[in-house]
């Protein structure tokens, strides 16, 4: 455990922080990048996207998801279930197609991925713990 903290301590002295300027252009850049994603993939961008880079984590939350017949779905607890799965599937995938994006571009590596979802509520969650602080 030692060696790691070790290790961990070397890696933030050798990587410098974002500037608050840095750190809101990435935040925007990563915006785009997933409303034109979820656009591509799902034939539907969402209708609001927020990008927070937060000390060594980077957060993204979306609302207005789901398509007309997938919110109809979503209206009884099985649906909701049905809807969690589908969606479950997509963010797994979304993960895999952007991990590498996004640690070029912070220069660091994932090493936590944590993601939620409310289908009878349009929101879901997505966040990214890396190896090093940003802030």
């Amino acid at each position: 455990m030692g060696d790691n903290l070790i290790n961990a301590f070397s890696r933030e002295k050798t990587k410098p922080k974002l500037s608050e300027q840095q750190r809101k252009k990435l935040q925007h850049e990563f915006k785009l990048h997933m409303e034109q994603y979820f656009k591509q993939k799902l034939g539907k961008g969402v209708d609001y996207t927020k990008v927070t880079i937060c000390e060594d984590m980077l957060v993204i939350r979306g609302e207005g998801f789901l398509t007309e017949p997938e919110k109809f779905i979503a209206q009884t607890p099985s649906g909701r279930r049905t809807i969690r799965a589908a969606r479950s599937h997509v963010a797994l995938q979304h993960f895999q197609d952007n991990i590498r994006y996004f640690e070029e571009k912070l220069g660091a590596k994932v090493i936590h991925n944590i993601g939620g979802m409310e289908p009878d509520k349009d929101f879901w969650m997505n966040t990214l713990i890396f190896d090093r602080s940003f802030t």
